[in-house]
């Protein structure tokens, strides 16, 4: 017996010591750089709510992913159609109104029925009409494709967003979707919201298309834009004013590349003026693509062109091989490495708008901190006086098993880096009144086996086998529930979840393993003929 006392109590020191090396960081600063080096330096992830920070709601604008499917096919189709040598005019769409082709004769509407069925099944025609042998047909994308389409939009903006925030080098960020088309963003430490918003929010879809030099910007710009053309401005930085402006150029509308084909993109330091610009990479395709678009269009003007602004739109001296390219724009450090992340992240594929934004200072985290920390120290003194009175030195035995309760419950959490929030350090001031609630039936067992007439050994082991299944059937329901918390819970609810379940498992250990190598060390080793209870 006492052998195994020793394995048993070898095994809890060796537990708490665990739990003070990966709390070390966390208490104090002043390591020497030998622990830096080959021991672990993580501190306790302090949550929104503790650290201050940002939280956002964002709705994602699914309708518009379904809207620039439907663009993208039509002209793709509108291609096609053109190839097969098919007549049709295609009408200026609206947002009500899906992509209508017109036809002069029955042989057009029959050909396009035809290259409708066979090429593109997502397609159908939402109405139609003939008189007289010329008929028009409004496409819309199928409903259930459309559905398919909003879903992935949600879990593509999701993951970008979380590349993004990956990227910016926010630690602990909290990024779930909430809904059908929300996600929730939880920013802890955040101190420039306006850059964090402009990084999350922005589209960044990415297009390289040729600037039309043929027709009159001043005719386009008093609306005679010529079919097939677009006016765009480009933002230009005055490095004498400072002030940026505007410029009009008008555009072919047809997007000759877009940021699906970047490999890379990477802030570097122009020779010139010393100013930072954006280095792009293309993947192979992408790369054969640049070098046959550049090739073909020589001395002409290609504009870069990021969310609809122009953001350079330099001659095309000659063919570009390698796959290289570059964004300038007067951009400052800062800009410039926002705009690298968003294109290395992807584009999102619809809009994304911010329908609530909290802000949470460092200053009233700390207060919470603050008096989170003494709501649960005064909830451990008491429970500590409680049990000390009530079960005397029995009861500080349990004392002892909650103190270590607390040490390996924020052990835990450093080493499986879980958050803390203020909702979770309510979740520790409940752990520790659960924690001694074991011991409470157990000590109550143990009285009862002693008034009985049991010797002490006798009465422990049979308030420990007895009390151990009412333990574990209260612990286990209280621990399913915390894993429903968990797993469905978003923000305060998870992180109360985070310090509950621990919480529970922990107190199990220390509660019956802890407590009762301290019962047999006094029983078998002390031989102590009455317990103080």
């Amino acid at each position: 017996m006492f052998k195994s006392i020793k394995i048993r109590a070898a095994i809890t020191i060796l537990l708490c010591l665990a739990a003070l090396v990966y709390l070390a960081p966390s208490l104090t600063s002043d390591l020497p750089e030998t622990w830096k080096k080959y021991l672990p330096t993580d501190r306790i992830h302090l949550g929104l709510d503790l650290q201050g920070g940002m939280h956002l709601v964002l709705e994602v604008e699914t309708a518009k992913a379904v809207e620039s499917t439907l663009e993208r096919t039509t002209n793709d189709l509108k291609e096609n159609l053109m190839e097969n040598r098919v007549r049709f005019k295609l009408q200026e769409r609206t947002q009500q109104k899906g992509a209508t082709f017109e036809f002069p004769d029955t042989a057009s509407r029959e050909a396009f029925d035809k290259i409708l069925k066979n090429q593109y099944p997502d397609l159908e025609v939402a109405s139609s009409q003939t008189v007289e042998g010329k008929g028009t047909a409004t496409l819309k994308i199928k409903d259930k494709r459309a559905a398919e389409i909003k879903k992935m939009a949600v879990e593509q903006s999701l993951e970008t967003i979380r590349n993004r925030v990956d990227q910016f080098g926010i630690s602990e960020p909290e990024i779930i979707p909430q809904g059908v088309d929300r996600i929730i963003v939880q920013l802890p430490g955040v101190q420039d919201t306006t850059r964090a918003k402009n990084l999350i929010g922005r589209t960044a879809l990415l297009e390289f298309k040729l600037v039309d030099e043929e027709h009159s910007l001043d005719e386009a710009l008093k609306g005679n834009v010529p079919e097939g053309d677009v006016v765009a401005n480009e933002s230009r930085l005055d490095r004498a004013s400072g002030r940026r402006s505007e410029i009009p150029l008008l555009l072919k509308n047809r997007t000759l590349m877009t940021g699906e084909a970047l490999e890379s993109a990477k802030v570097q330091i122009g020779d010139r003026f010393g100013e930072p610009h954006v280095s792009l990479k293309f993947n192979a395709q992408g790369a054969k693509d640049f070098d046959r678009i550049t090739g073909e269009n020589v001395k002409k003007r290609l504009a870069i062109v990021l969310d609809g602004v122009v953001h350079s739109a330099p001659v095309i001296q000659e063919r570009i091989s390698g796959g290289q390219a570059q964004i300038t724009g007067s951009f400052t450090m800062e800009e410039a490495t926002d705009l690298a992340i968003v294109l290395r992240a992807g584009a999102l594929p619809a809009p994304v708008i911010i329908l609530e934004e909290r802000t949470v200072g460092p200053s009233l985290g700390q207060d919470s901190i603050d008096k989170g920390t003494w709501a649960s120290i005064l909830a451990g003194i008491l429970v500590i006086l409680f049990m000390v009175f009530y079960y005397r030195l029995t009861g500080m035995i349990a004392d002892v098993a909650l103190a270590m309760n607390m040490l390996l419950l924020l052990g835990v959490m450093v080493a499986f880096k879980a958050t803390l929030t203020l909702p979770g350090i309510a979740g520790i001031a409940l752990t520790i009144g659960m924690a001694v609630d074991a011991n409470v039936l157990i000590n109550e067992r143990i009285r009862e086996e002693l008034r009985l007439g049991k010797t002490p050994r006798a009465a422990i082991e049979a308030g420990y086998t007895k009390a151990f299944l009412t333990i574990f059937d209260s612990n286990v329901t209280t621990l399913v529930a915390a894993l429903f918390l968990f797993g469905f819970g978003t923000g305060p609810v998870k992180g109360f979840a985070v310090t509950l379940t621990i919480g529970i498992v922990v107190s199990m250990f220390t509660a019956i393993f802890v407590t009762r190598i301290i019962f047999d060390f006094f029983v078998w080793n002390r031989k102590i003929e009455r317990l103080s209870i």
